[in-house]
């Protein structure tokens, strides 16, 4: 099943920076072969369930290797088996909506 995914991984007491745990999770996401777009509070995945899983567990095992003891993670999941759908298209769905609406 495709699934869309909004991530965001802290580490608890990791310092003032969490660019380095950030860094390493994009590094294992691209190694899955995921399509993930980076923003500012966390990353935006989509794929098979169980590689964004595998991938999302991989994330948390690298960041207690490099120190962390602690990790909070929050997920956003969504699936659609009617048709399918990637982020880009939700995007462009909105977009189109707002264009419309301001050629009104």
């Amino acid at each position: 099943m495709q699934v869309q995914v909004e991530f965001c991984v802290i580490p608890i007491n990791a310092g003032e920076s969490l660019s380095p745990y950030i860094a390493e999770c994009q590094k294992i996401l691209d190694e899955a072969g995921l399509s993930c777009q980076l923003h500012a509070f966390g990353t935006n995945i989509e794929g098979e369930w169980e590689v964004v899983m595998a991938a999302i567990k991989h994330c948390h095992q690298r960041i207690h290797e490099m120190g962390a003891a602690r990790i909070h993670t929050q997920l956003k999941i969504g699936s659609r088996v009617d048709r399918p759908q990637s982020l880009q298209d939700k995007i462009d769905s909105v977009q189109a909506l707002q264009q419309a609406q301001q050629q009104q």
